[in-house]
């Protein structure tokens, strides 16, 4: 029998591997072949609805989650698409479709966004999260809970 003590629940602290893959096989994120993450459970390091189904899972757990980025991370806004001026971009930079660009809001946060199209001198960018709108394969390997 497990012990409640070892199951992840909110706020325990937890370590663990995490890899994202696409539904054409392409891992999109992966940690197993470097530092584990670790967290809080609440602390905010997981999206919300990727934490919520590693809820109940024991420490040692290793296995997939079947979903959607849209569900896990965060839905998918078509108003999140934006034209963006070149010179918006960095200096000496040049924007290419499915390039992945750091931008600075005005209110000083950082977000990224991917190059869709560049039309007669603008660009075309998504400022959705990358894993919305996705169906996603995730393997969770839980090193500890405490």
């Amino acid at each position: 029998m497990v012990s409640r003590d070892t199951l992840i629940a909110p706020g325990r602290t937890v370590e663990l591997h995490l890899e994202v893959r696409f539904q054409d096989g392409f891992v999109a994120f992966s940690t197993f072949d470097a530092e584990p993450i670790a967290f809080k459970v609440g602390d905010g390091t997981l999206a919300t609805g990727l934490e919520s189904t590693l809820l109940g899972l024991p420490d040692g757990t290793d296995t997939y989650v079947i979903g959607h980025g849209s569900e896990l991370f965060s839905p998918y806004d078509e108003t999140n698409i934006h034209w963006i001026e070149p010179s918006d971009f960095p200096p000496g930079m040049t924007p290419v479709p499915g390039q992945v660009v750091a931008f600075h809001t005005p209110g000083g946060h950082e977000t990224s966004g991917l190059i869709l199209e560049l039309v007669e001198g603008r660009v075309r960018v998504d400022f959705n999260h990358p894993f919305a709108g996705r169906s996603l394969t995730i393997r969770v390997k839980v090193l500890s809970v405490a």
